[in-house]
């Protein structure tokens, strides 16, 4: 049986068309901004086997193998938290709340690698080391990291 201009439609199929819509309103399509996304996390990959102070790279104090600080080794767990672990779950999910984590997460992770930056420039007036390519290339991945993740949670379909 076909319905017509004046049928109403049933409880059951208005009820099955908001929760529909809800789950849909949930959901993100991160687009083309998913390969800027996964660029992003390569090059966060690749920051972790350059130096990133000294002759330590970024993988020996992300272990604790090389005692730099706290600000470095901060960077390392937020940095790989937000942007690979949280990236990698978010584009696997598609999920509206898991963007803005990820926007807000790598956003906080930029600032403590401007502090870990920061404290290593400080550290060579006290006859330290540097901040290393790796870590200036780490922030820039997270730079690039959140704002895509903004990017993607601003787009919401």
């Amino acid at each position: 049986m076909m319905a017509t201009e004046g049928d109403e439609v049933p409880e059951e199929l208005a009820a099955l068309d908001k929760e529909l819509q809800r789950r849909i309103e949930r959901r993100i399509d991160p687009g083309r901004t998913a390969m800027t996304v996964s660029i992003g996390m390569v090059a966060l990959i690749v920051s972790l086997v350059l130096p990133w102070t000294g002759g330590a790279a970024g993988w020996q104090i992300l272990s604790g193998e090389e005692t730099f600080g706290v600000l470095p080794r901060l960077f390392t767990f937020t940095s790989l938290g937000f942007g690979l672990v949280g990236s990698a779950i978010a584009l696997a999910a598609q999920r509206f709340a898991l963007a803005w984590v990820c926007a807000v997460g790598c956003g906080f992770s930029v600032v403590h690698g401007i502090w870990a930056i920061w404290s290593r420039q400080t550290a060579v007036f006290e006859g330290g080391t540097g901040p290393g390519f790796g870590m200036v290339l780490a922030v820039l991945a997270m730079v690039v990291l959140a704002a895509s993740w903004v990017r993607i949670a601003i787009r919401r379909d």
